[in-house]
């Protein structure tokens, strides 16, 4: 059962960040193999000065268009699946909304199921 948070700076269209919502959720359902319609997803915007991340890391060529991507999962959490959940999203955000892939950094936490409530302070 994934969640995911995607920040970036603000500026972008509300059809920018639904696009961007719905290239993850796609990523989630198609390669990671969770259940359609298990879509939690948060969009947080930032003022540049609370978006801080180094432009050149590890040799990267970061820009303001920089997208931090974290998905809490279940699912996906064998090497193969993350490094093709990786890839689909950036070639989707390069190819729909023309994210350079040095603009797209994704972290991947895995949880136990005893780690969700899903509502009625139940655990799964």
């Amino acid at each position: 059962m994934p969640f995911a948070r995607i920040d970036l700076n603000k500026g972008k269209s509300s059809e920018y960040r639904a696009t961007l919502a719905d290239i993850v959720y796609q990523g989630i359902v198609g390669v990671l193999k969770a259940p359609d319609g298990d879509r939690f997803i948060v969009v947080n915007e930032h003022e540049p000065e609370n978006l801080i991340y180094d432009p050149s890391f590890l040799g990267f060529a970061r820009t303001p268009d920089f997208v931090l991507i974290q998905v809490t999962s279940t699912v996906g959490n064998d090497k193969e699946s993350k490094f093709a959940f990786y890839r689909y999203i950036a070639d989707e955000l390069r190819g729909k909304l023309g994210v350079r892939p040095d603009d797209i950094m994704i972290n991947m936490v895995f949880v136990d199921r005893s780690d969700w409530s899903f509502g009625n302070g139940q655990p799964w």
